[in-house]
C-alpha cells in the first residue's frame, strides 16, 4: 500500500542505478589502464592486448538481448543483483589468473569474456526498470542520470587504478574494484523493488504521477513479438546509429590513456589526469542531454525532443574528433578530443528513452537488442584502431570514427519515436512473445 505524502523513491533508485552503472564501468575499464602491465606479464603485443580487450565486448555483445529477456521476465530487481554479483566474482577472477599457467592468455581471454556476459544485463534491466517506473515526460533526464555513471565510473577509474597499481600492483585494482561490485549488487537488492506498486515508501500521489505517465499501464503490459522487433524500422535504425556511438565510445574506454601516454608523450601520472576529461564530459553531458531532449520533447514533441538532440550530438562528436586529432598540443588535443565524448553523451538518452517509449513491458528485449549494436561496434574498434593506427598513424582511426558518427547522426532520420511496436496480443497469434 502506497504511503501517504509526498516521495521521491524513484530519483532515489534512479541514483542507485547510477551507481551500478559507475561500478560496472570501473570493472570495465579497469584493465586499460592495467593493460600495459598485463602486456609485459603475458607477453602481449598491442594488437593481441586489443583482443583480450574485445572478448570482454564479444561476451556484453552476445547476450543484451537475453540479459534484456531475463529483465523483462524476472524483473529488474533480482537479474541487476544477480549480474552486479557475477561482476564482482569475474572481476577478481581476473587477478586471478597467473601468467605462470599453461594456456594462461586462454583463460584470461574466457574470463573476460564471461565478466562481459554478466556485465550484458545491465543497461536492459535498467531500461525496464525505467519504462516501469518513470513516466515517459521524465525519461531523458533519468536514463541521463544512470548514463552519467558511466562517465563517473570511467573518470575516476584512471587515478583510483593507477594509484592502487603503483603502489600495490595491477592485480589489487581488480580485487579491490570486485569488492566494490559485491557491495553495490547487495545493497540494491534490500533497496530496490520491481514495479512502484511493490514498494512501501511510494507515497500515493508518486504512485499516480508514476502510473499517468507509464507508457506500459502494468509490469506485463505490451509484450512484443520478436518478429516485430528485428523488423521494426526505428529499431534497426538505432541499431545502427548505437554500433556507431559503441564504436566512438570504446575508443576513449580502451585507447584514450595508451593513446596520450604512447602517441601523445604524456608521463603516467598526467596520461591519467587527462584520461579523465572525456568521461568528466561524459558525466556532465549525459544528463544534460537528457533534460534537453525532455525540454524539447514538451514543448515540441518527441520526433524534435528525442531525436534533434541524437542528430546534433553525434554530429558535433564527428567535428570535435575531427579538429582534435589533428591538433598539435597533446593537452589540447586531449580537451578538444574530450568535447567529442562529451557531445557523444549527449544523444544517450534518446536511444533509451526511445525504447522505452516504443516497446512498453518488452523494453529490456528491445534495447537490449539495440545495445548489441553497440557493443559490436565497441568490439570492432578494440581491434581495428591499433590496426589503423599502426598502418597509418593514429589520425587515421580519429576520422574513421568521425565518419561513423556521421552515419549514426543520418541514422536517426529514419526514426519515428511515436510509432509503438504493436504488442503481440494485437498481432496474429505466435508463440514468439518475448
Amino acid at each position: 500500500m502506497a504511503k501517504r505524502g509526498k516521495s521521491r523513491v524513484r530519483w532515489l533508485l534512479i541514483f542507485g542505478l547510477f551507481i551500478l552503472s559507475a561500478v560496472a564501468y570501473l570493472d570495465r575499464v579497469n584493465i586499460s589502464i592495467a593493460g600495459t602491465s598485463i602486456a609485459a606479464e603475458y607477453h602481449l603485443s598491442q594488437i593481441q592486448l586489443g583482443w583480450i580487450f574485445s572478448t570482454f565486448l564479444w561476451g556484453y555483445a552476445i547476450f543484451q538481448t537475453p540479459g534484456g529477456w531475463l529483465a523483462d521476465k524476472f524483473g529488474p530487481r533480482r537479474v541487476l543483483t544477480a549480474g552486479v554479483l557475477w561482476w564482482g566474482i569475474f572481476t577478481a577472477l581476473t587477478a586471478a589468473v597467473s601468467a605462470k599457467i599453461a594456456f594462461a592468455v586462454l583463460f584470461l581471454a574466457a574470463v573476460r569474456f564471461l565478466l562481459g556476459a554478466g556485465e550484458a544485463i545491465v543497461y536492459p534491466a535498467s531500461n525496464q526498470f525505467v519504462s516501469r517506473w518513470i513516466p515517459s515526460s521524465e525519461r531523458g533526464i533519468a536514463n541521463g542520470l544512470i548514463f552519467a555513471g558511466v562517465g563517473m565510473g570511467a573518470g575516476v577509474t584512471p587515478a583510483l587504478i593507477t594509484y592502487v597499481m603503483v603502489h600495490y600492483g595491477w592485480r589489487s585494482s581488480f580485487w579491490m574494484s570486485a569488492i566494490i561490485g559485491l557491495i553495490a549488487g547487495t545493497v540494491w537488492y534490500f533497496v530496490a523493488r520491481d514495479t512502484p506498486e511493490k514498494h512501501a515508501l511510494v507515497s500515493a500521489s508518486e504512485l499516480a504521477h508514476i502510473q499517468t505517465g507509464r507508457t506500459a499501464k502494468s509490469a506485463n503490459d505490451g509484450q512484443i513479438a520478436w518478429s516485430a522487433i528485428v523488423l521494426s524500422k526505428e529499431v534497426q535504425a538505432l541499431t545502427l546509429s548505437y554500433f556507431c556511438f559503441g564504436y566512438v565510445a570504446w575508443i576513449f574506454f580502451n585507447w584514450f590513456f595508451s593513446y596520450l601516454a604512447n602517441v601523445r608523450g604524456l608521463n603516467l601520472k598526467a596520461s591519467a589526469l587527462y584520461t579523465t576529461l572525456p568521461f568528466l564530459a561524459m558525466a556532465a553531458c549525459s544528463p544534460l542531454g537528457g533534460a534537453i531532449s525532455d525540454k524539447l520533447t514538451k514543448l515540441y514533441g518527441k520526433r524534435i525532443g528525442r531525436c534533434s538532440i541524437a542528430v546534433f550530438g553525434l554530429f558535433l562528436t564527428a567535428v570535435f574528433l575531427a579538429v582534435g586529432s589533428q591538433v598539435q598540443s597533446a593537452r589540447m588535443a586531449s580537451i578538444v578530443l574530450a568535447g567529442g565524448a562529451g557531445a557523444l553523451y549527449l544523444s544517450q538518452s534518446s536511444f533509451w528513452s526511445v525504447t522505452a517509449d516504443i516497446a512498453s513491458g518488452s523494453s529490456g528485449s528491445v534495447s537490449g537488442f539495440m545495445n548489441m549494436g553497440n557493443q559490436f561496434g565497441g568490439a570492432l574498434t578494440l581491434v581495428l584502431t591499433p590496426f589503423l593506427a599502426a598502418r597509418f598513424g593514429w589520425t587515421t582511426p580519429f576520422f574513421v570514427a568521425a565518419g561513423l558518427s556521421v552515419l549514426g547522426a543520418a541514422a536517426w532520420l529514419l526514426v519515428d519515436p511515436e510509432r509503438v511496436l504493436a504488442p503481440v496480443a494485437k498481432l496474429s497469434p505466435s508463440m514468439d512473445k518475448v
